[in-house]
C-alpha cells in the first residue's frame, strides 16, 4: 500500500508511475476522497466537542435549577448530526481505503517501461544448451513413457492440472526440494520454517493478494485459504511487529504445496506439469532495513541462481518491465530455465523486491538502532525454485536418446545413489 501522505505531495509522480504500469491516473480521485474526508473529520470533531460543552452547559443550568431546555434541543441536534456524520465519515474512509488497496506497488527507476513481457529485458544467460543427436521430448512425453508420471490418474480423482508421479520420479522431486533447502539454510543463512498453509484474508491482503486476486485463490467453507505460495505465511511472520534493526535482515524457507486456480490461464500450458492447481516450491523471503533491500535483492537473486547452477541447468536472467511485473513489486527478476523439449526459456523464479509495500499492509516495522521512531521495513520473496519446473527442466536437459534420465550429480546423495532413471 502507498503511503497517503506522500500521494498528497507528488499526485503527478503517482500518475506517472501508474502510467508506466499502464494504469489509469487516480491522485485526482483520491486527493478528492481525501479531502472530503478530512473535512468531514474535522466537522464531526468541532460538533463532538460542542456537544461535550452543551453537555457541561446543561449539567450546570439544573445545578442552578435553571431551565435547560433550549440547550437540550441542541443537543439532540447536535447528536443527529454526530451520528450521520460518523456514518459518513466511516463510508468515506472505506472508500478511500479500498482505493489505496487496489494501487499497485510504484516501480523502481531502472525497470524497463513497457506494455508486457515484450518489454522484458534480458540480463545474461548462463551454461551451455545440451546439443543433442536426436529430437529431444517435452517431460510429459518422457515422464509418461516411463509410466512414471500420470495425468489421467489425477484427472480422474481431480480434475484438470493435477499430476500424480510415481517411483523414481517421485523421489527425484522429493530431493530435489530436500537439496534446495539444504542448500538455502546451509550455506546462504535462510531459516527453515515450516508455516501454515491455510491462512486467512488479512494475510493474503498483507501480501497483496487481496482483494485484486480473488479469483486465484482457493478458499475453504470456514473462512480459510490455501496458499497460492509460501511467500504470504512467511511475509506475514512480521505482521504488526516492531523488530529492532539488529536484528535485520531475517531470511526464512519453506517447502510447501502452493495452490493455485490459475484463472485467465485457459488454454496455456494445458499439457504437462507447466501449469498446475497444486504444485511444490521451495520459498525465500527476506525482511529488512529499506538500505539494505536492493542488495538483498541481488543476494537472493543469486541464491536461485546457485540452484541451477549446482544442477547444470543453463538459464536466463531477465529484469521484468513495469507491464509485466507483479502487483505488489517495485522490481523483479525473472530466472528462466532452458527446456529443450519446447525450445524455450520458462519461467522457474522470480525474485522480487517489494519496499514497503507489503510492510504498510501488515503495519510491520522496525526500530532504528539510532533516532526516534519506528519505520516500515522492507520485504522482498524469491523461488528458490518451483520444485515441480525444476524436475521439469532436469527431465528435458538429462534426457537420453533411449528415453533413460541421467540425474545431475548434485542431487545423487538425496536420491540414494541412484544415477539415472532407466529407460522404459
Amino acid at each position: 500500500m502507498l503511503d497517503l501522505k506522500w500521494i498528497r505531495e507528488h499526485p503527478d509522480a503517482l500518475d506517472s508511475a501508474l502510467a508506466k504500469r499502464g494504469a489509469p491516473p487516480l491522485s485526482a480521485e483520491i486527493l478528492d476522497l481525501d479531502r472530503r474526508h478530512r473535512e468531514l473529520t474535522q466537522a464531526l470533531q468541532t460538533d463532538q466537542a460542542a456537544r461535550n460543552e452543551t453537555a457541561k452547559a446543561i449539567g450546570q443550568a439544573k445545578a442552578r435549577g435553571e431551565n435547560a431546555d433550549d440547550r437540550i434541543a441542541a443537543m439532540g441536534d447536535l447528536k443527529q448530526r454526530i451520528q450521520a456524520a460518523e456514518e459518513g465519515e466511516r463510508a468515506l474512509a472505506a472508500e478511500l481505503q479500498e482505493l489505496l488497496a487496489g494501487i499497485p506497488n510504484l516501480p523502481a527507476d531502472d525497470v524497463p517501461v513497457g506494455p508486457d513481457e515484450s518489454a522484458n529485458v534480458e540480463l545474461r544467460t548462463v551454461g551451455e544448451k545440451p546439443a543433442f543427436d536426436f529430437a529431444p521430448k517435452e517431460h510429459y512425453e518422457l515422464g509418461e513413457a516411463l509410466g512414471l508420471m500420470d495425468f489421467e490418474a489425477a484427472s480422474r480423482m481431480s480434475g484438470a492440472r493435477f499430476v500424480v508421479l510415481r517411483g523414481a520420479l517421485a523421489r527425484l522431486e522429493r530431493a530435489l526440494a530436500n537439496f534446495m533447502l539444504d542448500l538455502h539454510t546451509g550455506e546462504f543463512g535462510y531459516q527453515e520454517t515450516q508455516p501454515p498453509t491455510l491462512v486467512r484474508d488479512h494475510a493474503l491482503f498483507g501480501t497483496g493478494q487481496l482483494p485484486k486476486f480473488a479469483d486465484q485463490q482457493f478458499v475453504t467453507g470456514d473462512g480459510l485459504t490455501l496458499i497460492p505460495t509460501a511467500e504470504v505465511p512467511l511475509t506475514n511472520m512480521v505482521r504488526e511487529q516492531i523488530l529492532a534493526e539488529d536484528d535485520l535482515p531475517r531470511r526464512y524457507t519453506a517447502l510447501t504445496p502452493c495452490y493455485r486456480s490459475e484463472a485467465g490461464a485457459a488454454g496455456r500450458d494445458t499439457r504437462g506439469m507447466l501449469r498446475q492447481h497444486q504444485f511444490y516450491k521451495v520459498e525465500l523471503v527476506s525482511i529488512t532495513a529499506p538500505e539494505q533491500s536492493a542488495a538483498e535483492h541481488e543476494r537472493m537473486l543469486g541464491c536461485a541462481e546457485a540452484v541451477l547452477k549446482r544442477l547444470g541447468i543453463p538459464y536466463r536472467v531477465v529484469v521484468l518491465s513495469t507491464g509485466d511485473m507483479g502487483f505488489g513489486a517495485t522490481k523483479t527478476y525473472d530466472i528462466e530455465a532452458w527446456l529443450p523439449g519446447q525450445n524455450a526459456y520458462r519461467e522457474i523464479s522470480s525474485c522480487s523486491n517489494c519496499g514497503d509495500f507489503q510492510a504498510r499492509r501488515m503495519n510491520a516495522r522496525y526500530r532504528p538502532a539510532t533516532g526516534k521512531g519506528t519505520r516500515y521495513l522492507h520485504s522482498l520473496n524469491g523461488s528458490g525454485l518451483a520444485v515441480g519446473r525444476t524436475l521439469i527442466a532436469v527431465l528435458e536437459n538429462y534426457q537420453q536418446a533411449d528415453g533413460s534420465i541421467r540425474i545431475p550429480e548434485a542431487l545423487h546423495s538425496y536420491t540414494g545413489g541412484m544415477t539415472h532413471i532407466p529407460a522404459p
